[in-house]
């Protein structure tokens, strides 16, 4: 994409209402605009981050084997009577009528309408197990929507469901879940700690939360300082082993890491004081194993091998894509803008021209633009009339990981500049070589 014909409004100074850091990054990079409180637009950078993660999610899902589709927004009130959850969900549910005088509302989670979805076509154990996704926009409508896409009251998440005969298979699933969320936020230059949480108005007797941490946090947490050196990696997971799966739930809960609703004094003074940690953190996810909840009152049952009708073992699984958008700008910036972790950068790199209108300058921006693309990667060009200097800050306010920087200078001796935005780091090599080097950083992400 040529910066000249891109839509990038970038702002100078920072709005008023911005409180933290994601929020004002994500104004001025131009990522963002608000339509009414806690409502954005997605302009076209915020946008292209925002599919980039959703496309982490997806592909980590399905790796596991679940299956995606999409349901609505909007939802009957009546099923929600049947769970008995319409009344007590609260006023953060978006309630309505339709023209027929239909009560509705703004799905906030969709528990409810999955369950109905599969009462009406699953009927034997024969089925099972079944896990069912989607990334679809929901609505809370928060008291005091803030800290721009980290509270607002429209948002992007990924919701799954799984259906199971027993509470071991559907433990199973609980902790399959565990691993893929693990693996997505990694892949995604996150570190997000599971921790043991309430379950909230979703309900249920299992569940963690995943939470970058962060000053700007909604949470306060403790945990045990050693719980932050556990990585996933790449390991190879075998989401079909129980035992494998249920390890990895262990090696990464076993050490104290909770939030301050389930925190124990007890427990956390018996970690050696020098590993004793109290921190805010960003919840980015959450995993409920709540049984019967709702299979019960909604009558979702299938025939078991005995013969006889059994309710489904139910979980519900969530992360919020939105969120993260601004989540990973908290864990990622400096005081010069965003620094993207590769995995969800929304251009792999970026090109400034120093002498635009130069022929030779211009042919081999052009050519190393052709040869990137050639090559499956993605580039902005700033073919703007601009200084240097309001290129660069441009490409340091929007984070790119990557910058080939291309001069005159540099032409003569068959050179362009590699910069690293993370490290600030530059080495000057041929265009060629630059380009190689891009592939051969990309190809482990």
């Amino acid at each position: 994409m040529r910066l000249s014909r891109y839509f990038l409004p970038v702002l100078k100074e920072t709005p008023a209402e911005a409180q933290i850091v994601s929020h004002r990054l994500m104004l001025r990079a131009g990522m963002i605009k608000q339509a009414s409180a806690g409502i954005y637009s997605w302009l076209p950078l915020g946008y292209r981050v925002l599919r980039r993660i959703e496309q982490i999610v997806h592909e980590e899902q399905q790796r596991a084997g679940h299956i995606p589709m999409l349901m609505p927004t909007l939802q009957s009130a009546d099923l929600w009577r049947e769970s008995g959850r319409y009344d007590a969900y609260g006023p953060e549910m978006l309630r309505f009528r339709d023209r027929q005088d239909r009560e509705m509302l703004y799905g906030p989670t969709n528990e409810e309408l999955i369950t109905d979805i599969v009462r009406a076509n699953v009927s034997s154990y024969r089925d099972l197990p079944l896990t069912l996704y989607h990334v679809q926009w929901k609505f809370r409508d928060e008291m005091r929507p803030r800290f721009g896409v980290m509270r607002g009251r429209e948002f992007l998440m990924k919701d799954g469901y799984n259906f199971d005969l027993t509470k071991d298979d559907a433990l199973h699933a609980y902790n399959r879940h565990l691993v893929t969320y693990l693996r997505t936020y990694e892949r995604m230059g996150l570190q997000a700690i599971p921790m043991r949480a309430d379950s909230g108005p979703i309900g249920g007797d299992d569940t963690h939360e995943f939470l970058v941490l962060a000053e700007t946090g909604e949470s306060e947490v403790f945990y045990d300082s050693a719980v932050t050196d556990i990585r996933l990696g790449d390991r190879d997971i075998d989401y079909d082993d129980v035992d494998q799966c249920r390890g990895v739930l262990e090696e990464f809960t076993s050490l104290y890491a909770r939030t301050d609703e389930t925190h124990d004094e007890g427990e956390f003074a018996a970690i050696p004081e020098d590993r004793r940690r109290s921190a805010r953190g960003i919840e980015v996810g959450q995993i409920f194993y709540f049984g019967t909840k709702y299979s019960e009152p909604l009558g979702a049952t299938v025939q078991g091998p005995d013969g006889k009708q059994a309710p489904l073992h139910m979980g519900s699984h969530g992360i919020g894509v939105s969120r993260l958008v601004g989540a990973i700008i908290e864990a990622s910036h400096d005081d010069r803008g965003i620094v993207w972790p590769e995995g969800v950068t929304p251009f792999h790199a970026g090109i400034v021209n120093l002498r635009q209108g130069d022929p030779s300058t211009d042919s081999a921006c052009d050519g190393i633009y052709r040869q990137l693309e050639a090559s499956g990667l993605t580039a902005l060009y700033d073919d703007r009339e601009e200084r240097a200097g309001a290129k660069f800050a441009t490409m340091d306010l929007i984070g790119l990981p990557w910058r080939i920087t291309v001069g005159p200078r540099g032409l003569a001796s068959g050179q362009v500049e590699l910069a690293s935005r993370r490290t600030g780091e530059s080495e000057n090599m041929s265009p060629e070589s630059a380009i190689l080097r891009l592939k051969e950083i990309y190809a482990g992400v």
